[in-house]
């Protein structure tokens, strides 16, 4: 996979309609935006045409309007944030970002057995 780009937090939300359902033409896109941001159809236009030079959305060109579609999953995506959030916060240590949530945050007793799963099925496989 190829280094993705940042997406900022405006772009995440376009981002956001497009995994939800794609292809769309940019008036699609600003009528999903509208009841959830303020944003002009001029700035959501700006917002597009920056993912499409981030080469994150594609455009399709075939039809009378341009159809948008992400070219990278969400995944993907959340993925290169979060290595970038735990770079950022806690200069790399997944560690320190594991301790600093459960001392800082109300778990539920199943969310508690949830995490301890999931750290022993982690275990099993190797810590891969």
């Amino acid at each position: 996979m190829k280094k993705l780009p940042n997406i900022s937090d405006a772009e995440w939300q376009v981002m956001r309609v497009l995994w939800e359902k794609s292809p769309l033409t940019s008036t699609e896109i600003i009528d999903a935006l509208r009841d959830s941001t303020t944003w002009s159809p001029k700035t959501i236009h700006t917002l597009i045409s920056r993912l499409v030079k981030k080469e994150v959305v594609g455009v399709n060109k075939d039809f009378s309007l341009n159809k948008y579609f992400p070219l990278v999953t969400e995944e993907e995506c959340r993925k290169v944030e979060t290595r970038s959030f735990i770079q950022k916060v806690y200069d790399g240590s997944l560690h320190l970002l594991i301790k600093s949530f459960i001392e800082n945050e109300k778990l539920t007793s199943e969310e508690i057995d949830d995490l301890r799963r999931m750290l022993d099925e982690k275990s099993k496989q190797g810590g891969r």
